[in-house]
């Protein structure tokens, strides 16, 4: 093991080179402040580069966000770029954004970070990382350096959620997660479970080589199709209203466009509009209507190759597949060091642990349409808070960090779900984190 002296690594650390890991980077940079960025795989992207062995996309995925409600403001994508990119557009923009800007030559790729912990005392102690450089195997080597702060940036869509299910399946079970192509469904009965937005697109994938494609719910969903009056349906401003009339108004308007989900056998949502993230895709609705997927309860238990659902009813199935999100994981790290608490770290602003001036969380956000520049906006105000400590400004932002935090739900009661833990009303937080940001200017 290799070891740096303090002196020698005044620079903060960025762990991960997805869109979170390059917008904290990039504002890093802005202010002039040295870092080094270690991201596990050879090059930058995140899960939205197919070829990570870390990536959870899909042949078939693209952005449910329109292009120009997800970008950095700063780097524009092209004009050529279709509304809704696939991955392998959005990999290219985030090479582009990385090369325009020299991101790459502060990273550290092929190494994974193994630890994180404080090597000090008090609100702003150094911190060792801990980390294995080089390919598995022959060749890689454990090193660790002291760094001023750290800006964890992993992403939150890597870890599979896979729920517990009693009985035993015998055909294929698996997680989303380790889905790539369409050829898994060949002839296939399939079942997914789960109709969000990655099971509703891989069911979509499914109905043309499966030989039958059911999905399995517990909930009802709301539908809103990517298209209205021929223009993306995330870049149609609407009145701000308060939430309830909001809730009432949009709901009616969404079954002018989508229909009724419960005519094709969803359940009827059991809460409000927004009050959980909405399923974008308007294909689903279309193969339901014509019979090429059927909707079915909530699992029982597996026997077999029969799987038995609550309703009473039962079917056989050669493939079950899973698309039960992803858990929160930040395994280098002490979950006391972010103040872990439940479902998910409590953290100001869903950025800052409370015990540390310099240990903040990229990513950990999710909204309905907040895009990378909500991101983006995170990774200034950290950089802005990092440059600020020991100042008076500094001072002020660490006692309001410590004070009562925020509502940032924006008058929604979400859903008590895991998923949901770290959900935010995304002009609320928007607006918080540049208020923050503004005043440590």
């Amino acid at each position: 093991m290799s070891m740096s002296s303090p002196a020698s690594e005044p620079r903060y650390a960025v762990i991960g080179a997805g869109p979170s890991g390059l917008a904290a980077a990039r504002n890093l940079q802005k202010l002039g402040l040295p870092f080094v960025g270690f991201e596990a795989y050879a090059d930058v992207g995140g899960l939205w580069n197919i070829a990570n062995p870390r990536s959870t996309v899909y042949e078939s995925a693209h952005l449910i966000s329109s292009k120009r409600m997800t970008e950095f403001a700063e780097f524009p994508m092209a004009d050529r770029v279709a509304d809704y990119p696939s991955h392998r557009e959005l990999c290219a923009y985030f090479r582009a954004f990385a090369d325009h800007f020299g991101l790459r030559e502060h990273y550290r790729f092929n190494a994974r970070v193994l630890q994180v912990e404080p090597a000090g005392e008090g609100s702003a102690p150094l911190w060792r990382v801990r980390w294995r450089e080089g390919t598995e195997g022959e060749g890689s080597e454990t090193r660790e350096a002291l760094f001023k702060g750290v800006i964890i940036a992993n992403g939150t869509l890597a870890e599979p959620n896979m729920p517990p299910f009693e009985g035993r399946f015998d055909g294929e079970l698996l997680h989303t997660s380790a889905y790539k192509d369409a050829a898994l469904f060949e002839g296939k009965r399939v079942l997914i479970v789960g109709a969000g937005n990655s099971g509703c697109d891989i069911a979509v994938d499914a109905v043309h080589r499966a030989a039958q494609v059911d999905i399995s719910v517990r909930r009802g969903y709301y539908f809103v199709p990517k298209y209205v009056f021929g223009k993306p349906a995330d870049t149609l401003g609407g009145l701000k209203l308060p939430p309830w009339l909001k809730q009432k108004i949009d709901s009616v308007i969404l079954k002018w466009f989508t229909g009724d989900p419960v005519r094709f056998g969803f359940p009827k949502p059991d809460y409000k509009m927004y009050e959980s993230h909405p399923v974008v895709n308007s294909l689903i609705i279309y193969h339901l209507g014509h019979g090429d997927v059927r909707v079915k309860a909530d699992i029982a238990r597996f026997e077999g190759k029969t799987v038995h659902f609550k309703d009473g009813s039962q079917g056989d199935y050669d493939l079950v597949l899973a698309a039960t999100g992803y858990k929160l994981h930040y395994p280098f790290i002490a979950r006391e060091l972010l103040n872990w608490h439940g479902q998910a770290p409590q953290l100001y602003l869903n950025i800052f642990a409370p015990r540390f001036d310099n240990l903040a969380v990229m990513g950990m956000i999710e909204a309905s349409g907040i895009g990378w520049q909500g991101r983006y906006e995170q990774a200034e105000l950290i950089a802005r808070a990092f440059k600020a400590q020991g100042s008076e400004q500094g001072r002020r932002f660490a006692a309001t960090k410590a004070g009562p935090a925020p509502d940032l739900s924006g008058g929604f009661r979400y859903l008590k779900l895991e998923r949901m833990a770290y959900y935010v009303h995304k002009d609320t937080y928007r607006a918080a984190v540049r208020a923050a940001s503004e005043a440590l200017r």
